[in-house]
């Protein structure tokens, strides 16, 4: 079968004809129709979780994938040969992800059955983005009425976060390009700042002096948010994906959150197809390209919204 695989740590990713996986006992077989791009299947290649997870090599890559269950091994009870499902594809030993025609994941991952209403491109983009979305706009309690600044709002996280804040009932701010700004306000953004226009953090507080009460940032380093911090009400809430947020300074000021690693499953994925199916959840697909294209937006910057392979 097809994959996009890397040989070692560091390599660059290709096409390559790999073995077809069997399933072990309690595994399925999924023959997967699509699959999301996210920026950690960059990082995963470069070996983050080097020493901290086994792998095997040539290592498929993929986190998110979406497909039809083709085969189930011994002792499996939770899913059928012919199911529509949708999973994060990241288990130990990694290197046998979703960047496959066929892939392999035990029946108590974090895998799901896909509704009805849902398209299997959609399913595929929401895994990692969507949930890891959910879960700060769970981690932060957002009432009705409180104003919330999201840095990088329209990438594959941020194009959900902006969804999901304004379902709960907050005044958005969006950070985008002047010329992303009708996106963001149909996705549900109140105002949008251009950030090519000035520094964020001076626009911001010039239209709202008294300050806001949740950051979320998921791009600025150390320094950059530092300054966006400042926006925030003491007793406020930043979380930051990318390790940026130095939270002893976050208590000092009685600011709650920190640094954000998604730790939703099949639960929190299931409550957010739901979303999707009612149609309270638009999911923002930039791109749709064949998985032969893989290797030319794996850690591509600049999307608007989700990259998804076509497979």
């Amino acid at each position: 079968m097809r994959a996009i695989v890397v040989r070692s740590f560091g390599a660059t990713p290709e096409l390559a004809d790999v073995p077809m996986p069997e399933p072990s006992v309690g595994a399925v077989r999924v023959q997967l129709e699509a699959a999301g791009v996210n920026p950690f299947d960059r990082k995963l290649a470069s070996g983050i979780l080097d020493g901290k997870l086994p792998h095997d090599f040539p290592m498929i890559l993929g986190v998110d994938g979406a497909g039809t269950v083709s085969a189930v091994g011994p002792g499996v009870t939770e899913f059928a040969v012919g199911d529509r499902v949708v999973g994060k594809f990241l288990v130990p030993p990694a290197g046998h992800g979703s960047f496959a025609e066929y892939s392999v994941l035990p029946e108590n991952a974090t895998l799901v059955r896909i509704p009805d209403k849902v398209p299997t491109v959609a399913a595929a983009a929401l895994p990692t983005a969507g949930v890891t979305a959910q879960d700060m706009v769970d981690a932060s309690k957002i009432e009705p009425g409180q104003t919330v600044l999201i840095v990088g709002a329209t990438g594959g996280v941020g194009s959900f976060l902006v969804q999901l804040a304004n379902m709960a009932g907050a005044h958005v701010i969006a950070t985008a390009r002047g010329t992303a700004a009708d996106q963001m306000t149909r996705l549900g953004a109140a105002e949008t700042v251009d950030y090519t226009r000035g520094p964020v953090a001076e626009q911001v507080a010039a239209a709202h002096p008294t300050g806001i009460d949740v950051l979320f940032d998921l791009v600025s380093p150390p320094e950059t948010l530092a300054e966006l911090t400042a926006l925030v009400r003491d007793g406020g809430t930043v979380y930051s994906t990318i390790w940026a947020a130095d939270e002893q300074a976050l208590r000092e000021r009685g600011i709650e959150g920190g640094n954000i690693e998604s730790s939703g499953r099949a639960p929190e994925l299931t409550r957010l197809l739901e979303r999707v199916a009612e149609g309270d959840v638009v999911v923002p697909i930039d791109a749709t390209v064949p998985l032969s294209a893989a290797a030319a937006v794996i850690g591509a910057a600049g999307a608007r919204g989700k990259t998804v392979l076509a497979i």
